[in-house]
């Protein structure tokens, strides 16, 4: 990785695996932004130059599918990963890739995968 901190957005409702994810990021030198709520998200969004979102479908009952769109118009090159605890249907799983998800992984999760996922992601993200 180049010497410039990419900027992650971790969007999960869930604070152990957020700061878990964060901790593991951060000895990796990114920069990493925590949301629990849709609404934080887009405070951070708005304000950051970000390069991926890691983040969970539901959010206290809010699926995260209509932001995800919303993040891919504004920022196409995103790199979007998805964790979750719960298993999706196939309606779920083909909306939630046709929204931009580039990577999903049910919890728990492997800390190896998701950096190797991450790291091959952001090497076609031009920032």
């Amino acid at each position: 990785m180049n010497n410039i901190a990419k900027a992650i957005l971790i969007l999960d409702d869930e604070a152990p695996v957020s700061w878990a994810l964060k901790s593991i990021l951060g000895m990796e030198n990114y920069q990493v932004f925590i949301a629990s709520t849709l609404e934080e998200a887009g405070h951070i969004s708005d304000d950051e130059a970000l390069s991926a979102v890691i983040t969970e479908y539901r959010l206290d009952r809010d699926y995260t599918v209509e932001t995800i769109k919303k993040l891919k118009e504004t920022l196409p090159g995103l790199y979007i990963m998805m964790l979750t605890n719960n298993e999706v249907d196939e309606r779920e799983y083909e909306e939630i890739i046709r929204a931009g998800v580039d990577d999903y992984f049910l919890k728990p999760f492997s800390f190896n995968r998701i950096l190797l996922h991450l790291e091959k992601g952001l090497k076609r993200v031009v920032c």
